[in-house]
């Protein structure tokens, strides 16, 4: 055993346990510690070494700061008492999930790391919907953005005008600010949006409308969901269809 652990950030994917990466699920079934985020789906968690530690690490607002440091406090705790960690993050480790930031801690730490991608659901949510992020004809580009509530004071949405599809996280709570600034930057009011909520799941909702309905507050959504914006939305195919849409006016 070596005289400290390595630890793999791996990326859950989803929550479908079928998206997981052949390498995720060989890592998560000989994971002497698994640290898990909030989103990570119990089905995922199932699959876990059975007697691996279980630590949640899951964020609620205004905690990020403190979960972090417990994070980072675990690791340093079991690195000389086991030889792998996988700090398992929804999604990709790399997007939006401070995935660069725990790396630099392991670095300094002198702790070995591994990053294991996994399947965004900016990317997942809108495929599994049917909806297209690129179409030939009707968007050359995308944008994924992060809809929390630091980003949605900080971000100068104008830059976002032109983007054909923009893919929003974490924007539930948030969705009428960012439509309505998104509309002051230059974006017309009855674009197609859609939410995709709790993709892969078998709880899974989409429900579609426009951007002038999301900034006058007529659209009821439930996080997690991802916001999709953009003629692409009109494009959605009966056959990637894995839930009945709603729509909103």
């Amino acid at each position: 055993m070596p005289s400290t652990a390595k630890v793999y950030l791996v990326g859950a994917g989803p929550g479908d346990p079928d998206l997981l990466t052949r390498k995720a699920l060989r890592l998560l079934q000989q994971a002497e510690v698994v640290i898990y985020d909030r989103l990570v789906s119990a089905e995922i968690l199932s699959i876990v070494n059975p007697n691996a530690v279980l630590i949640y690490a899951g964020k609620d607002q205004g905690e990020q700061q403190r979960v972090q440091t417990a994070i980072f406090d675990s690791i340093l705790h079991y690195a000389p008492r086991v030889s792998t960690i996988v700090r398992l993050k929804s999604g990709d480790p790399m997007v939006f999930g401070r995935g660069g930031e725990e790396v630099e801690f392991l670095s300094t730490h002198g702790l070995e790391c591994e990053i294991v991608p996994g399947i965004s659901s900016a990317v997942a949510a809108p495929s599994l919907a049917g909806i297209p992020i690129t179409y030939r004809g009707v968007a050359a580009s995308f944008a994924i953005v992060a809809g929390h509530r630091e980003s949605v004071t900080t971000v100068d949405w104008s830059g976002y005008r032109a983007i054909d599809t923009l893919l929003i996280l974490m924007g539930v709570e948030h969705r009428d600010v960012i439509a309505g600034s998104l509309i002051a930057a230059g974006r017309v009011p009855d674009e197609p949006v859609a939410f995709i909520e709790r993709a892969s799941t078998e709880s899974e909702r989409v429900v579609e409308t426009t951007l002038e309905a999301v900034a006058k507050r007529r659209v009821e959504v439930s996080a997690p969901a991802v916001m999709v914006i953009g003629q692409v939305v009109r494009l959605r195919c009966m056959q990637g269809r894995r839930a009945t849409a709603e729509l909103a006016a």
